[in-house]
């Protein structure tokens, strides 16, 4: 007998205990078998159990070390960018003059190298002299002398006057965007190593551009004002500290590899989270990780630059004149850096928010239901009015699908192909895309073979 098949009924006139006897032994058959298929349930789930781990631990891994390697990723960019784009430098530092505190301290850099070249007791020993040779009275030929401190603060005074005027004048905003512009190719002839006339970092770390142009601005103003011994001055090579940091010089010695992380990392930091989704046995759930730690790692490195900030002005505390300028000039330096890591955020945290509205999770199920139970009971209002979006509805209902996945591609490809994305950029084009699906939900219309959705 079968164990599988029924228990046949015994004989009759059979004894009971061989009945009896019988279908014990037909039971402890069918418990065996029993038995046998469920220990084979759990043998054969155990690898894909097994499969399974391992595959959400791979995820874990790869997502964990892109977020790690975010913040890396996105400074070395901003470097690069800063580095090898003379746009980018221009836009970068032609703000600060702009700024009144930055205008002040240039136009101190140069009243302090123009009073260097003008000898006020020289000239009045000039003064003197001729009038020794005129036989003038003694008295006021000494008197002279007791004149050259009040002369000098009053040059001095009138010199930082005609200082701020060319710093506050349109001339010293076009200076001082020109000076930079062809100081950023010596800049990087610096970074290079090979030197340079217009910026070069000294060994202490000072960044440094050259203001010889705004000199000879100054030198014209102080002529024209009358002070006309101003034009037979020498030539002045007066410097400004754009940035003073030990690390300028690390900066210098590492300058190709900073350039290639800024090129391939944030590419490596893409394809590692995305293939920490991939590797994941559930995709969706994943991106939602992915982009909440990209989202983390960007906080983080806020943190860390604020940190940076407060550890670089107290290092410049007692070592420059104007401690308020080099906090304006490192927040200028440091603005497309606070721009990027914002935008990287925003988008961790959409890409987050979007991957959640799609998965599987109760919340999200009920979202979508009660959406598109709106969208049906408008499309029936509306209908019952005699607004119907007729066969183009119908046709689209059918390719809803395809429809969405346009309207998602061409959000990527705008956020992708923009010269220089924000976190305004970002919100917007998320904004734009969830309206116009949401039309789509609208406008679709279930034809009679096609259940409402």
């Amino acid at each position: 007998m079968n164990a599988a098949d029924p228990p046949a009924d015994p004989p009759a006139g059979t004894d009971p205990a061989a009945r009896l006897a019988a279908l014990e032994r037909e039971n402890e058959e069918l418990r065996k078998r029993l038995a046998g298929a469920a220990g084979a349930a759990p043998a054969a789930a155990a690898p894909a159990s097994e499969h399974h781990r391992a595959r959400t631990a791979t995820a874990v891994v790869l997502i964990l070390l892109g977020a790690l390697l975010a913040p890396v990723g996105v400074v070395a960019a901003w470097a690069e960018r800063t580095l090898t784009d003379t746009d980018r430098y221009v836009a970068t530092v032609g703000p600060l003059a702009q700024d009144p505190v930055v205008q002040q301290a240039v136009a101190g850099r140069l009243t302090t190298a123009v009073m260097d070249k003008i000898d006020v007791g020289a000239v009045l020993k000039d003064v003197q002299d001729g009038l020794n040779e005129r036989d003038i009275a003694p008295r006021a030929a000494q008197a002279i002398t007791a004149l050259e401190g009040p002369l000098t603060s009053g040059v001095e005074s009138f010199v930082r006057n005609a200082a701020d005027r060319v710093v506050e004048s349109d001339r010293f905003e076009s200076a001082w965007d020109q000076a930079n512009r062809v100081a950023h190719e010596q800049l990087v002839d610096v970074m290079r190593g090979n030197g340079g006339d217009i910026a070069q970092i000294s060994q202490n770390g000072q960044l440094t551009i050259q203001l010889g142009g705004l000199v000879d601005i100054l030198k014209e103003r102080l002529v024209d004002r009358g002070l006309t011994l101003a034009g037979n001055l020498p030539t002045i090579n007066a410097t400004f500290t754009v940035m003073q940091s030990s690390q300028l010089v690390e900066i210098q010695n590492r300058y190709a590899q900073i350039v290639a992380l800024g090129t391939w990392l944030p590419w490596i930091v893409l394809v590692l989270l995305g293939a920490g989704v991939v590797a994941a046995v559930h995709h969706l759930r994943a991106l939602v990780a992915a982009g909440l730690a990209l989202a983390g790692a960007m906080l983080l490195l806020a943190i860390g630059l604020a940190i940076a900030r407060g550890l670089y002005l107290d290092a410049l505390s007692g070592k420059v004149v104007r401690l308020d300028a080099a906090e304006i000039v490192f927040d200028q330096l440091v603005s497309f850096l606070r721009v990027t890591l914002r935008t990287v955020g925003v988008l961790g945290i959409v890409v987050a928010l979007a991957a959640y509205l799609g998965g599987s999770s109760a919340s999200a199920r009920g979202l979508r239901a009660g959406i598109g139970k709106g969208m049906s009971r408008t499309r029936a209002w509306a209908e019952g009015r005699g607004v119907s979006t007729g066969a183009t509805g119908v046709w689209l209902a059918r390719y809803r699908g395809v429809a969405r996945a346009a309207v998602i591609a061409l959000a990527v490809l705008v956020i992708l192909l923009a010269a220089s994305p924000t976190p305004a950029l970002i919100v917007g084009v998320a904004a734009g895309a969830v309206v116009l699906i949401l039309l789509i939900e609208l406008v679709a219309r279930p034809g009679a073979a096609e259940p409402p959705p």
